[in-house]
């Protein structure tokens, strides 16, 4: 989980500690999905490595939860409602390439 949470806080340019108990909880949300979207089983991801593309999607999507909290788009995206739709889209599709992967 640290790595990852490293991960996510580079991927939203944050360097101090004061999120991150609410970024670990945007992670294990953004997990939880994957795991669900991939019809694996809950837990799955705690004794089974990671794809990398899977891995991505849980980063954008941790990142996605992160800069829209208040429930908007978040971020720079802000003045676009199809900014959310569409990084729900790459979430998917990152998560749809390795739905039948074994590592």
């Amino acid at each position: 989980m640290e790595e990852l949470l490293s991960k996510v806080k580079q991927n939203l340019i944050l360097d101090h500690n004061e999120d991150d108990v609410l970024l670990s909880g945007f992670i294990t949300a953004a997990i939880s999905y994957a795991e669900s979207y991939q019809k694996k089983s809950d837990g799955y991801y705690d004794g089974n490595p990671m794809h990398p593309t899977t891995e991505q999607a849980v980063i954008m999507l941790s990142s996605h939860f992160y800069e829209s909290r208040d429930g908007s788009t978040g971020g720079f995206f802000a003045d676009k409602v199809e900014a959310s739709q569409q990084v729900w889209h790459v979430v998917n599709m990152l998560l749809r390439l390795n739905r039948d992967v074994v590592i």
